[in-house]
């Protein structure tokens, strides 16, 4: 197992981690840097303290109740639905691609693809916040026209590693797929 240390889109540290279990088989995992504790902090402080501003305005304590009680959903929807701690992509030439999202939370969310439906692994730029990105994507062929492309399908889109990172997943996924048309 290697790993690499890049930068995703935004300036934050993210981890590649590569694991070659034969040649037509290998798993990237992108890491995104885990919650701060400082970040959290700040967000519930000013929660509770606009609560009890509120609190002390209309001397109601449902007002701080309410509070603790948003501020604890909050975080539980926040950790469970929407912060991913690490994206995989493990590609294996005779069988499929496999994509996993694994949540703060533990929750993990997993989509396959049959290699019978990849056409191709591509590096695409978009525009983003005024500016040009790369991310690396799966296009799906399309079954009712042999040279069109029926879905793309972006990979790592919670993490969005830098072009560097990307070039790495797209030169070994493009080896697999060459010898699997060979």
């Amino acid at each position: 197992m290697e790993e690499g240390v890049y930068r995703a889109v935004s300036g934050g540290r993210i981890a590649l981690q590569r694991r070659q279990y034969s040649a037509s088989c290998r798993e990237f995992s992108v890491r995104c840097p885990r919650l701060q504790l400082r970040s959290l902090s700040a967000a519930t402080c000013s929660v509770w303290l606009a609560a009890y501003g509120l609190f002390v305005l209309s001397q109601n304590s449902m007002v701080l109740s309410a509070a603790i009680f948003i501020t604890l959903i909050g975080l539980i929807v926040y950790l469970h639905f929407v912060k991913i701690d690490q994206e995989s992509l493990l590609i294996i030439g005779s069988l499929g691609i496999q994509m996993t999202s694994s949540y703060a939370s533990g929750k993990e969310n997993t989509t396959f693809i049959e290699m019978s439906q990849v056409k191709d692994v591509v590096i695409n730029e978009a525009i983003y916040m005024q500016k040009v990105i790369y991310y690396l994507c799966i296009l799906l062929q399309d079954p009712r026209e042999p040279h069109g492309v029926s879905e793309v399908v972006p990979l790592f889109q919670s993490s969005k590693p830098r072009l560097d990172c990307l070039v790495e997943v797209y030169r070994s996924c493009q080896e697999i797929l060459e010898q699997r048309k060979t």
